[in-house]
């Protein structure tokens, strides 16, 4: 009997430093841990003993295929599955895998969204190896995280564009480092991800052709008990959901992903884990390989989990909150403070240009989590407000606002010196009993680090990453400029790092909010401050292609003008189209399911009339007033929802005459979504009038009892 002590069998399916110990000769060995940690090229000679290494590893537990694992932009992961063996001229067979297959691959690019990046019928992309994310094995199957690029070299996935985001990062970040400590050499931006998501009984869900086609319940009266009593988050985690999820947990494990906590979340039948902190590259494979072993995993206990941002109306939607920081070669967290005011001072150079990267660029961060499924979720009572904002605690904004007042560009006396790094000596004691995360707030600093909480449940971890790397190297690259540029007019570092921090606290000020992210106040303040309200995806996806976010991306390397074309391009099409198939699945339910059960039930209703009538003659009519009061409103409710759906039907048959994709993903968001939630309102009144046994779908308070 396998061990249950997870130490034990922690990373036994990762092809990991410790299994490349024991396969691979020394200087191979070494050779690869210089390309990780260094961000070197791997050569074709030492590439073929490590697919040599790798394949005997893999084989010697059971491996009959490889595949290049990817991340196309689809919010999902790719696979295209070869078995080793090959046969041998003249008869008989090896198994066969050389450097030249671990390092690249040529998979059919023509069915993955692209964005215009390349022709219809030139179908060629290429994957390549990533070695910095290590191969593990699934079932019978090696598989290489890998980078998925076009033919002319652009960018068709999530990770080319992440790994070049924090190369930019990292050598932005070294140079600011190096201004209190020489020897770092190496930076990497950190990830703890949480991700929440809802469980289902198989059986109901296969019931609803709305969750099975969309993800979400496109109608469903809300039940009368769901989450108002607040007694489901943190309680008690039921036995089949405790069952699936060790069973989630023991793959992850042998995955070496390294989940640290299980727990209700605030909705009926919604749950959430999440893992210790991680590089983000690798924390981003995590991410994406734990959906797919949730989905598999689910299917086996009899249950389906749900991603969705928003798949039930009236509770709590699901997000994927990023808690993002920065660590050193030393493995010092750059966004915590430290035991000294020379670290703290260090602290404070990183923690403010986050704070002038998110006043400069607060809408593409927003941008990076627009999307159709998100829309139903951000804005709400339940997740962050569509302005972007950040909070940093009562605590430390006085602490900022205290520097902010007291340097000048003078140089400062000596005294005046002390007292500044006396204050900033105290962040840490400050910070240890006045920090707290405030909800509302979209991206909050908790103690060490930041929590981007606006990302939807069902997205890639990488594109909010990529934005806030690539806008945190802009700043520190700004920020390492103007203190070498004062330290060569005269002034000395300290004074020359101090005016610059004090610079960036105040051009950072529009975007630091400590109250209600919801309230009407803070609406109207943050108007005024000059921040935008994301409230339309097709509006704030508009952002990729805003000149100077553009400018930002190619100036880094991290995104070429075409790659955020077609980003922007993808993010418009997939809008329209997850609109278009919820209308779709909308109207067929609401004409093929809803009308016919209701005008069934409203037959019912109008015999039982006429019988009353019949046995009572004019005595008694007012016993069939009810009756006759709910025929008259199963009336109204039918024909409201028959002209709505024909409405529906040609808003979408005029925009689908719009060839232009962005024209056309604007026409659906602003006169085709808004028919959904009208025909839902008239078919959740219909669900509380016509007699639950002639219903044709699982009600919420029977799909809320898990």
């Amino acid at each position: 009997m396998e061990s249950k002590k997870v130490s034990n069998f922690f990373g036994c399916d990762v092809f990991g430093r410790d299994q490349m110990r024991h396969y691979l000769p020394k200087d191979v060995f070494e050779s690869v841990n210089l390309a990780i940690d260094e961000n070197r090229r791997i050569d074709r000679r030492v590439a073929d003993q490590v697919a040599a290494g790798m394949k005997a590893w893999a084989m010697d537990r059971g491996a009959t295929h490889y595949t290049h694992w990817f991340q196309p932009l689809n919010d999902s992961t790719a696979e295209k599955h070869d078995t080793f063996f090959e046969p041998v001229w003249g008869g008989g067979a090896v198994e066969n895998f050389s450097g030249d297959l671990l390092v690249q691959q040529e998979p059919d690019a023509s069915s993955f969204p692209t964005g215009g990046l390349r022709n219809t019928f030139e179908a060629r992309g290429y994957s390549a190896w990533d070695p910095s994310s290590p191969t593990f094995l699934i079932d019978d199957t090696l598989c290489i995280p890998s980078v998925f690029i076009s033919y002319t070299g652009e960018a068709l996935d999530f990770k080319t564009p992440l790994l070049r985001s924090i190369a930019a990062l990292d050598k932005e970040a070294v140079a600011v480092c190096q201004l209190f400590d020489k020897d770092v050499v190496k930076v990497v931006p950190t990830l703890g991800w949480e991700q929440e998501y809802f469980l289902l009984d198989e059986a109901l869900f296969k019931a609803r052709p709305d969750l099975v086609q969309t993800g979400r319940t496109l109608m469903g009266h809300t039940a009368a008990k769901d989450q108002q009593l607040e007694d489901h988050y943190w309680g008690e985690i039921p036995d089949r959901v405790v069952s699936y999820m060790k069973d989630v947990e023991t793959q992850c494990f042998r995955l070496g992903i390294p989940l640290k906590t299980r727990h209700n979340e605030t909705a009926p039948n919604q749950y959430e884990c999440a893992p210790m902190f991680e590089e983000a590259n690798i924390a981003v494979d995590h991410n994406t390989l734990l959906m797919t072993i949730m989905r598999r995993t689910a299917m086996r206990h009899g249950l389906r989990v749900l991603f969705h941002e928003k798949p039930f109306a009236g509770v709590n939607g699901s997000g994927k909150h990023v808690n993002w920081s920065l660590a050193t070669d030393k493995g010092q967290n750059l966004l915590a403070p430290g035991k000294t005011p020379k670290s703290n001072m260090q602290f404070l150079s990183f923690f403010v240009c986050a704070l002038r990267a998110a006043a400069e660029h607060g809408n593409m961060i927003m941008a990076s989590v627009a999307t159709e499924g998100n829309s139903h979720r951000l804005g709400g009572g339940e997740a962050p407000p569509a302005i972007f904002s950040v909070f940093t605690g009562h605590t430390l904004s006085a602490v900022l606002d205290e520097i902010e007042q007291r340097v000048s560009k003078k140089a400062l006396t000596p005294d005046e010196k002390t007292g500044i790094k006396l204050d900033i000596g105290k962040i840490p004691e400050i910070l240890l009993d006045n920090t707290d995360r405030n909800r509302t707030s979209p991206f909050a600093f908790t103690g060490n680090r930041f929590e981007f909480r606006a990302l939807g449940a069902s997205a890639n971890c990488a594109m909010p990453l990529i934005v806030l790397n690539t806008a945190m190297a802009e700043q520190l690259s700004l920020f390492h400029g103007k203190v070498e540029q004062l330290v060569r007019e005269g002034a000395k570092k300290d004074d020359a790092i101090l005016q610059v921090i004090r610079e960036f606290i105040t051009d950072s000020a529009k975007i630091r909010f400590e109250g209600n992210g919801y309230s009407d106040e803070w609406r109207q303040e943050a108007k005024g401050r000059g921040l935008k309200a994301m409230t339309e995806v097709t509006t704030a996806i508009r952002e990729y292609i805003e000149q100077r976010n553009m400018d930002l991306f190619r100036q880094f390397g991290v995104f070429s003008r075409a790659e955020l074309e077609a980003r922007y391009e993808i993010k418009c099409e997939t809008y329209l189209k997850k609109v278009q198939i919820e209308a779709r699945v909308l109207g067929d339910m609401a004409l093929n399911h809803i009308i016919p059960t209701a005008l069934r039930y409203q037959n019912v209703l109008a015999e039982n009339v006429v019988r009353l009538r019949e046995v009572f003659r004019g005595a008694a009519i007012g016993m069939s007033t009810g009756e006759e009061q709910a025929l008259k409103r199963i009336s109204e409710h039918v024909v409201g929802i028959r002209e709505l759906v024909h409405k529906m039907v040609e808003a979408r048959k005029e925009w689908n005459r719009e060839e232009n994709v962005r024209v056309r993903a604007v026409g659906y968001e602003r006169e085709v979504a808004p028919y959904l939630p009208a025909i839902r309102d008239h078919i959740d009144h219909l669900e509380m009038i016509v007699d639950a046994r002639l219903w044709p779908l699982p009600k919420y308070r029977e799909l809320f009892t898990m």
